[in-house]
C-alpha cells in the first residue's frame, strides 16, 4: 500500500516536470518583447483594487489608484518569492538522495521562483521610470525572509500554499477576464500564473509530506506560527497601504476632502487584506488541505484569528467559499 502511494506521488511530481517544460518561458524573449506599460490603462481590475468602492474617484483617479496598487502587487510577489525559493531549495535537498523526480521538480520550482524575482525587479524598474511619484515599498525581501524562515517548515509551506493558490485565483477570476487593463501588465501575471499552477501542486505535496513527519505537539505549535506569520503579513500590509495612499494622493494632486481621504485609507487597506490574506483563506483548495491536516480545535483557532478580517471581503467577491464552511 505504501509502495502504491509513493508511486502515485512520484507520478504527480513527474506530471509537474512535464508541465513545467511545456510552459517554459523567458522574460525578454516571450514576455516583455521590448514593450512598455500603457499608462492610459488600469493595472489591477476593480475586483482586486476595489476602486469601484470609491465612487467619487474620477476615471483618471481610478486608473492611477489601480496603477499604484499594481506596482505594489508586483513588488510584494517579488518579496514573498525570496523566502519561497529559499524554502523550496531546502526541502528539495531532502529528496536529493531519494526520489529523483521529486528532486527535479523542486529544483525546477526553485529556478522558476528565481526567474520570478528577476521579473519583478525588472517590472519595478520599468514602473519607476514610467510612473514616477513618491512610491516606496516598505518591507525588504531579505528581512521578511529571515522572519518567515525562522518558523517551522509546516507553517512556511502552509503560508506558501496560501499565497500560490490566491495567485491562481486572482488571475483566473479577475485579471484574465478583464479587457481594460494594460496588456503587458496582464501578460506578466499570465506568464507568472503558468508557473504557479505547477508550484501549487508541489506545495500541497510537500506540505502533506511535512505534516506526516511531525507529531501532534509540533503541528499545534506550527498552527500558532502560521497565525503569527499572517499577523506579520497584515502589519506589512497596513504599512504599505498607508504608503500607497500617500503616493496616490500626492500624484492625484491632493484634491480629496477629509471624508474622502478616510475612505481612501480604509479601502486601500481593505483591498490589500482581500488580495493577500482573505482571498487565499477563502480558496477551496487551501481550505481542503488545511482542514484535513488540523484538528477541529485548531480549525476553530484559525477561524477566530481570521474573523477580524471578515470585513475585507468585497461586496461581490471573486472567490466563492466562506472561511467557515
Amino acid at each position: 500500500m505504501q509502495t502504491d502511494t509513493a508511486s502515485k506521488t512520484s507520478q504527480r511530481y513527474a506530471r509537474v516536470i512535464d508541465a513545467s517544460k511545456r510552459v517554459h518561458w523567458e522574460i525578454d524573449r516571450d514576455l516583455v518583447r521590448q514593450r512598455t506599460f500603457d499608462m492610459g490603462r488600469k493595472f489591477l481590475p476593480d475586483g482586486l483594487s476595489l476602486a469601484n468602492e470609491l465612487p467619487f474617484l474620477s476615471s483618471a483617479d481610478a486608473r492611477l489608484y489601480s496603477q499604484v496598487q499594481g506596482r505594489t502587487y508586483a513588488n510584494l510577489f517579488g518579496l514573498v518569492e525570496r523566502f519561497i525559493s529559499a524554502k523550496m531549495c531546502e526541502v528539495g535537498r531532502e529528496h536529493a538522495l531519494g526520489d529523483q523526480l521529486a528532486f527535479e521538480a523542486l529544483v525546477r520550482f526553485t529556478d522558476e521562483e528565481l526567474k520570478h524575482q528577476s521579473l519583478f525587479r525588472r517590472i519595478e524598474s520599468m514602473m519607476k521610470a514610467q510612473m514616477g511619484g513618491p512610491y516606496a515599498c516598505v518591507a525588504q525581501p531579505d528581512d521578511v525572509a529571515r522572519v518567515v524562515l525562522g518558523k517551522s517548515t509546516w507553517a512556511v509551506l502552509a503560508l506558501t500554499t496560501h499565497i500560490e493558490l490566491f495567485v491562481l485565483a486572482h488571475y483566473r477570476s479577475s485579471i484574465d477576464t478583464e479587457a481594460e487593463i494594460d496588456p503587458l501588465w496582464k501578460d506578466v501575471f499570465r506568464f507568472h500564473w503558468r508557473d504557479e499552477a505547477q508550484h501549487a501542486v508541489i506545495d500541497d505535496l510537500e506540505w502533506r509530506r511535512t505534516d506526516a513527519s511531525i507529531g501532534d505537539a509540533e503541528r499545534d505549535a506550527a498552527v500558532d506560527e502560521l497565525l503569527a506569520l499572517v499577523g506579520a503579513l497584515d502589519s506589512i500590509l497596513q504599512q504599505q497601504a498607508a504608503a500607497d495612499v500617500a503616493c496616490f494622493v500626492a500624484m492625484a494632486g491632493a484634491r480629496f476632502d477629509d471624508e474622502q481621504r478616510r475612505r481612501i485609507d480604509a479601502t486601500m487597506l481593505k483591498a490589500y487584506r482581500w488580495q493577500y490574506i482573505v482571498s487565499g483563506v477563502m480558496e477551496p483548495r487551501f481550505q481542503k488541505t488545511l482542514f484535513e491536516l488540523v484538528t477541529p480545535a485548531q480549525r476553530a483557532r484559525i477561524e477566530a484569528a481570521m474573523a477580524p478580517l471578515a470585513d475585507a471581503v468585497p461586496s461581490q467577491p471573486t472567490t466563492a467559499l466562506p472561511m467557515a464552511a
